[in-house]
C-alpha cells in the first residue's frame, strides 16, 4: 500500500482482516493524510488539518465493518449541524432532523421535507449505491432512482424549487463543496448526498480530532498483522518491495510519476488529462471566547458557510473556476469544539477555516476569510489571539494527492465524477496486473469514509483470489 489516507488504511486493514499480509509505505513522519491533527498555534489547542466535520462518514459501512468504536473513536455531534447567515440577519438553520430544518425553512419548510424526508428515511439502504462506482447495476434501483435524478440538476435550476432566501442559501452554500460552478450538470450532486447522509446521521467530528479516525484504523490494521512504515517515498517502481498486490492512495499524478512508462498508454493518457479542481486557502484562528456571530444559532453550529446569497455563491464559485480570485470568496467555518470542547483551552478556542481560491493560487487570503467572518460576526478580529495558515502550495507539500491545493483530489467535473480517474468499468484497476487506486479520485470521491479503499480492496482480493 503506498499511501496512508483515510482510503489507504481503509483498503490496508480490510485487506489485513481478510488475512493477506499488508504494508503501508507513507512518505511522511506522520500517517493520515487529510485526517490529521495538531496543535499549531498553542499547546493543547487541537486543529484538524484538512478533514474536519465527517456527515459521509459517520454512517460508512466500512468505517462500521472494521469495528473502529473498539480502537477508541468515537463521535460527537454538534446541537446544530449548519448555518448559512445572511446580510439581512437571516439564516438558513440545518438540523439533523429533516422536520426540525423544515420547521424553521418558513415557505420552503415543506418543500425541504419533500426533498429530504425519504432519501434521508432510507439512507442505510441508499448508500450501498450512493458510496461506490456510479456504472453498476444498482442494488436498489427505483430508491436510487428517486434519489439521483434531482442529482443531475445544476444546483442553480434545483435551489429554483426553493422561494426563500435562506433555504435557497442554505442548499447552495452545501453544493458548493464540489469546488465546481453551480450552474454545470451535476452540480447538485455532492451537495445533495452530504444534506442526507447528515439528515441520516448529522455532521459529526470525531473525539480528540480528526487524527482519531487515523489512529483506530491503524490500530485495526495492526491487530491484524498489518505494518506501517513511515518516511519512505517512492518514486519508481524499483523502490517498491515484491508483493503480489500494489495499491496506491495516491492522485493520477501520483501514479504516473511512479509507473511512467510501464503505465498501459491509454491509463498514461488518462492521468495526464485528469484535471484538478479549484484550491483551498486555510487558516486556523485561537479565538479568544468563540465567534460572536449575529445570527445566534450559528453560535452553536458544528459548521458555519460563509458565502452571501445564493447567487452570490454561484458568482463566486465561477469566478474561482476561471482563476479569478473573488474579492469575497466562498469560507467554510469549523467549530468542533462545540461538539469536541477538549480541543479548546480555557475560553480559547480553535477555528477552522477555509476559502475556495483558484487552483495553485499564490497569493495571500487571509485577510479576506477575516473579513468574510467579521461580515456575519462584527468584532471577530478583536477575539483572533493567534493564527496559522496554509496555502495551495503548503496543502501541496502537506499531501501531494492535494495538487495546486485541490484538497478533493481532482475536479468533480461530469466524467470524473462518472468514471473516476479514467473512463472504464473498473475505475480501481490501474491497467496491469495486480495494481490499483484507492484515492479520493476514484468513486465515491472525498471524505473519510474509506469507500474508494474499501472497493479497491475488494478489486484486489478478487485478483489474489485468481492468482
Amino acid at each position: 500500500m503506498v499511501g496512508s489516507g483515510p482510503n489507504g488504511l481503509a483498503a490496508a486493514a480490510t485487506l489485513a482482516r481478510a488475512g493477506v499480509s499488508v504494508t503501508v509505505l507513507e512518505a511522511s513522519d506522520q500517517i493520515g493524510g487529510g485526517t490529521r491533527s495538531s496543535e499549531g498555534i498553542l499547546p493543547g489547542l487541537l486543529h484538524d488539518e484538512c478533514a474536519a466535520s465527517h456527515p459521509m462518514a459517520v454512517g460508512s459501512p466500512l468505517l462500521s465493518d472494521l469495528g473502529l468504536d473498539a480502537y477508541g473513536l468515537e463521535w460527537r455531534l454538534p446541537d446544530i449541524d449548519c448555518v448559512h447567515p445572511l446580510d439581512d440577519g437571516q439564516a438558513g438553520v440545518l438540523h439533523r432532523s429533516v422536520a426540525e430544518t423544515a420547521a424553521g425553512l418558513g415557505v420552503d419548510g415543506r418543500r425541504w421535507s419533500r426533498l429530504f424526508d425519504k432519501p434521508a428515511a432510507s439512507y442505510d439502504v441508499l448508500q450501498e449505491d450512493i458510496l461506490g462506482p456510479l456504472l453498476r447495476f444498482p442494488s436498489h434501483p427505483i430508491k436510487l432512482a428517486r434519489f439521483g435524478l434531482p442529482t443531475t440538476l445544476p444546483a442553480s435550476v434545483l435551489a429554483r424549487f426553493f422561494r426563500s432566501d435562506p433555504a435557497k442559501a442554505l442548499f447552495g452554500g452545501v453544493a458548493a463543496h464540489a469546488f465546481q460552478p453551480l450552474t454545470r450538470p451535476l452540480s447538485s450532486a455532492i451537495g445533495l448526498g452530504i444534506l442526507t447522509a447528515g439528515h441520516r446521521n448529522g455532521w459529526a467530528v470525531a473525539a480528540g480530532g480528526s487524527q482519531a479516525i487515523t489512529t483506530a484504523m491503524a490500530a485495526c490494521l495492526t491487530d491484524h498483522g498489518g505494518t506501517i512504515e513511515t518516511g519512505v517515498r517512492v518514486s519508481s517502481p524499483a523502490q517498491l518491495p515484491p508483493a503480489d498486490v500494489t495499491i496506491y492512495d495516491l492522485a493520477p499524478a501520483g501514479i504516473s510519476e511512479i509507473l511512467g512508462d510501464q503505465l498501459p498508454r491509454r491509463t498514461g493518457k488518462a492521468y495526464q488529462r485528469f484535471r484538478y479542481g479549484p484550491g483551498a486557502f486555510k487558516v486556523d484562528f485561537a479565538v479568544e471566547g468563540g465567534v460572536p456571530w449575529t445570527a445566534h444559532a450559528a453560535r452553536q453550529a458544528g459548521t458555519v458557510h460563509l458565502g452571501g446569497s445564493f447567487a452570490e455563491i454561484v458568482a463566486t464559485e465561477r469566478q474561482v473556476s476561471l482563476g479569478q480570485m473573488p474579492e469575497r470568496p466562498f469560507v467554510l467555518v469549523g467549530q468542533q469544539y462545540l461538539a469536541d470542547p477538549g480541543r479548546s483551552v480555557g475560553d480559547v478556542h480553535p477555528l477552522y477555516t477555509y476559502a475556495h481560491v483558484p487552483n495553485g493560487y499564490t497569493g495571500d487570503a487571509t485577510e479576506a476569510i477575516v473579513a468574510q467572518i467579521e461580515r456575519f460576526a462584527p468584532g471577530f478580529r478583536d477575539r483572533i489571539v493567534g493564527l496559522q495558515t496554509r496555502t495551495t502550495p503548503d496543502f501541496a507539500a502537506y499531501n501531494t494527492n492535494y495538487v495546486g491545493g485541490d484538497i478533493l483530489t481532482g475536479a468533480k467535473t461530469i466524467p470524473q465524477l462518472v468514471f473516476g480517474p479514467r473512463r472504464t468499468l473498473h475505475p480501481y484497476d490501474v491497467g496491469l496486473p495486480g495494481q490499483f487506486i484507492c484515492s479520493a479520485a476514484t468513486p465515491p470521491g472525498p471524505g473519510a469514509h474509506g469507500m474508494c479503499g474499501a472497493h479497491a480492496a475488494k478489486r484486489a482480493l478478487g485478483y489474489l483470489e485468481r492468482l
